[in-house]
This record gives structure tokens, C-alpha cells and sequence, in this order.
């Protein structure tokens, strides 16, 4: 094993200002965005250290506030783990406690940049209209109760009002999630939100507000015993709110902030005028093969996502699907998508990073409209390479089956996805593959209608879904490799 690195200074006079709120200091934020502020101010210092906001639990925020809110970030390099120390974390803040700490953060004229990393079910924001969704349980909530907000959009709202009231000027917001063009999409539902409870108060955020849009991209597993250990033995620090991470990070961002950021370039972000291509290129290449591997993972019994890729005809297919998603794609300047997908796979494969296929199968309908379903749009209806995408969403629809069949023996297991309800009640009687795409395809508002109209498509993933229901994920596989 490594040492650990011990180039992170504690707090001094310059770093004692927060300037940043961040929504949802879960492992990701921890191990990407607090990384960077650290090593931004470390080289330029500024008062942009970060106050935390966890939407849901307490727990991180009493691990958090315990240690002054330092953490250890564990790299697993496969030559050994190496062990960085944290400190751009100001305070944490359970919201789920009490939302006036959090409303008076935000009304702080000393803030000047909210961050968010939430879910994309959190968001409570249609991505086809860019209107909120009034059926969201925290949406309908907080415009109820726009003066004690539970979820993102009402938040956000209720501390944009708190500023504009006292005449201080608006934060900047910035969406580390993906979701695409996320800055667009996230300014479309706040400022909706907004019309819905105080239109004044719209107008203002549309003439006022920047959105930056950003990609970001660093594969985090969920922290498990083995990172307490090795954030013990390599700092000497029993540490609770440790986590782990592979070595690579990227961070792309529309420079549009117009009262300042922290120089995050000095952490090797990339400020861009367009994120978009960038973008576009992450979801489909990235979290796209993720979503490959996540769900014929779950069918074949391969716990993690470097168990898939030790098997040479597993790894030959999320190749041949980057390939395929890359055809999908402008040019990029600088960047050869072939160079690209290698170094993915390579990523995929590290030995060290216990990456769950569970943890990124879940929420699947909120997914694959990026991930699958658009890119399989922008090809040839009739080619050979919309296969990959057809055998993803037959993956994900068997594991569906499987987590129906599951809950209905008894035991409970919960379809981690917003739309769970309406598909139990979808599947309660579901029998061949043919009824299964039917149902599943059926669900109102989401697989595109391009789709929707294609023959060629419905036999493709139907096709699929009757090889992984009676073969199994390794014979789906070879029959995609060899097609």
C-alpha cells in the first residue's frame, strides 16, 4: 500500500469562508467536486469552501460535522490504494431535519455557487417539456409549501426568493448530475416552479440566474469495510465518511459564472463554452456500456463491474457498443472516440474498484432515455449496430421480470425505480417476451415514439429478451457478438 498523500492543508484564514452550497454530499460530490475546490484553493485560494446539504440522511452529516467535516478519499490505483485528505468541506447540514439552516445558507451573500448532486428522480423535472412534474411527491409538497421545501426545485426557489427579497444577488447553480444539458433543463424547472408560486420572482430568476451546464465523470463504488480499513492504515484516522474512487476524474463546465468560481482548472477541469458534445459523448459511451454492464450483470450473476469485464466475450461486446455509440456522434475536436472507448474499458476492468452492477441498475426508467433510447434514434433504423441498444433494454427488462417475480413470492425486493408502481401493476399477469416489451414499451410519456412506430426494433429487443429469459446473459452475449 501507498502513503498517504499529505499535500492537503488544513483550513487557514483565506479558506474559512464558505462560498459554495452544495446539494448532496453523498459519495460522488465527495470523491468530484469537493476534490477539485479543495485543490483549487490549495493553488489559488479564495473563500470557496463548501457547505454540504445531504436532502435525505442524517447519517453522513453527523460523520461529517463529527471531524470537522475532513474526510479521506481512497484512490484505488491496481498498483495500490493511495489516501488523500479533504478539508473544503465547511459544515454539513441534514435538511431532513430542519430547512432553516439550509434556507439561511443560502441567503448568505457570501454564497456564491450552488452545486448539486442529487438523483435523477430528484429533480421532479419532465425532460421533454422542461416543466415541472406537479405529481412529484416533494414538487407537489413544496408548491403547497413554498416556505418549507423539502426537495431540489423548492429549495432552490425558496432561497433565490430569500436573496431576491433582501436584495442580494443570486447564486450561481450548477447541475453535477447526468442528466443532458442539465443546465438547461435544471433552469427550465426552477424557473417553471417559480411561475407556479411567485411569478415575479420567475422573472427575476430568468433575467438574473446562470446555469451552467457540466459532465462529469469519476466511477465511485459505495464505500464498503475494506475503504475504513485502508483509510485507517494509511492515515492513522478512524473515518466514517471515507469513500473510494478510481484515479481518473474529468470535469467539463460552461464557463458562465458571472460573480466568480474557484480556479478549478488547477485540478484539471475543463472550462468550455459548449459542454454539450462532451456530454453527449459521457452519457452514450459511458453511462450507456454502464447500463449495458449494469443489467446483463444482474441476469449472469456478476456482482461487479470488473467481474463482467474479466470475461473476454462481455468486454469484446461493451467495446463493440461504445463503437456503436460513437457512430452516433459529431466529430470532436481533440478527442478521438476510439482512444476514448479503449480507455473506458480499461476503467472498467481496474481490478481495484468494486463497482456494484445493483447500485448503477437501479432507476432505469429515468436512465435509459439518455443512455439507450436517444442514441438508438440517431441511427439507421434497420442497423446491425442498434443491436447493442436492443439487447441493453431486453437486459433491463429482464431484470425487471426477475424483481417482479421476486416481490411477488414475498420477500420484498424493492424495484429500485420512481415508476415501480406502475410497473408491477404493468407486469401483474406478464408471460412471454412479446407481452413483456409490450407492457414495459407501453409505459405512458417514455420510450420515443421513433421507437415506438419501428418494427425492426420491437423484434430486435424481443428477440433479446427471449434469449436472456431462456438462455441466460452469457448466451445473449455470444449471439450479439456473433450477429
Amino acid at each position: 500500500m501507498t502513503s498517504s498523500d499529505s499535500s492537503a492543508a488544513a483550513p487557514d484564514a483565506d479558506r474559512a469562508t464558505a462560498g459554495i452550497v452544495h446539494i448532496g454530499i453523498g459519495a460522488f460530490h465527495r470523491a468530484h467536486q469537493a476534490v477539485y475546490t479543495d485543490v483549487a484553493m490549495q493553488a489559488k485560494g479564495g473563500n470557496w469552501r463548501i457547505i454540504g446539504v445531504s436532502l435525505r440522511s442524517t447519517d453522513i452529516v453527523d460523520a461529517l460535522n463529527a471531524q470537522d467535516c475532513a474526510f479521506t478519499v481512497i484512490e484505488r490505483h491496481p498498483d495500490g490504494p493511495k489516501a488523500l485528505r479533504i478539508t473544503s468541506l465547511s459544515k454539513a447540514i441534514a435538511a431532513s431535519r430542519d430547512i432553516a439552516p439550509v434556507l439561511d445558507a443560502l441567503t448568505d451573500p457570501a454564497i456564491g455557487i450552488v452545486t448539486i448532486t442529487v438523483t435523477e428522480k430528484a429533480y421532479g423535472i419532465d425532460r421533454v417539456l422542461g416543466a415541472v412534474q406537479a405529481e412529484h411527491p416533494a414538487v407537489k409538497h413544496d408548491l403547497a409549501n413554498s416556505t418549507t421545501p423539502t426537495g431540489l426545485l423548492g429549495i432552490l426557489v425558496a432561497g433565490l426568493k430569500r436573496r431576491k427579497q433582501a436584495g442580494i444577488r443570486p447564486f450561481t447553480i450548477v447541475s453535477c448530475d447526468n442528466l443532458p444539458s442539465n443546465g438547461v433543463l435544471l433552469r427550465s424547472g426552477v424557473i417553471d416552479f417559480a411561475k407556479r408560486v411567485d411569478p415575479d420572482l420567475a422573472g427575476w430568476i430568468e433575467e438574473n440566474v446562470s446555469f451552467p451546464s457540466t459532465m462529469v465523470d469519476r466511477i465511485t463504488p459505495a464505500a464498503a469495510a475494506r475503504t475504513f480499513e485502508d483509510a485507517k492504515i494509511l492515515t492513522g484516522i478512524d473515518d466514517p465518511a471515507a469513500i473510494e474512487t478510481e484515479p481518473f476524474s474529468q470535469w467539463v463546465i460552461e464557463d458562465d459564472f458571472p460573480d466568480g468560481r474557484p480556479a478549478w482548472e488547477e485540478a484539471g477541469a475543463i472550462l468550455v463554452h459548449d459542454v454539450e458534445p462532451y456530454e453527449l459523448m459521457k452519457l452514450r459511451m459511458l453511462n450507456g456500456s454502464h447500463s449495458l454492464i449494469a443489467y446483463l450483470g444482474q441476469v449472469g450473476d456478476y456482482r461487479y463491474v470488473r467481474d463482467a469485464m474479466a470475461n473476454e466475450a462481455f468486454s469484446q461486446l461493451v467495446a463493440q457498443h461504445m463503437k456503436n455509440a460513437a457512430a452516433t456522434m459529431a466529430p470532436l475536436a481533440g478527442i478521438d472516440f476510439s482512444d476514448y472507448g479503449a480507455e473506458l474499458v480499461e476503467r472498467f476492468r481496474n481490478p481495484e474498484i468494486a463497482h456494484e452492477t445493483r447500485q448503477i441498475a437501479m432507476d432505469g426508467t429515468e436512465k435509459l432515455p439518455q443512455r439507450i433510447f436517444s442514441p438508438a434514434c440517431d441511427l439507421p433504423q434497420e442497423s446491425k449496430m442498434l443491436g447493442t441498444f436492443a439487447l441493453c433494454f431486453a437486459a433491463w427488462m429482464a431484470v425487471i421480470c426477475q424483481r417482479v417475480n421476486t416481490a411477488q413470492d414475498g420477500t420484498a425486493e424493492l424495484l429500485n425505480d420512481p415508476r415501480a408502481n406502475e410497473i408491477m401493476e404493468a407486469l401483474a399477469d406478464h408471460q412471454d417476451a412479446t407481452a413483456i416489451y409490450e407492457k414495459l414499451s407501453g409505459l405512458k410519456g417514455w420510450m420515443p415514439k421513433q421507437l415506438q412506430d419501428s418494427l425492426f426494433w420491437r423484434e430486435a429487443v424481443i428477440k433479446r429478451l427471449s434469449i436472456l429469459m431462456s438462455d441466460g446473459a452469457d448466451a445473449a452475449i455470444r449471439h450479439e457478438i456473433d450477429a
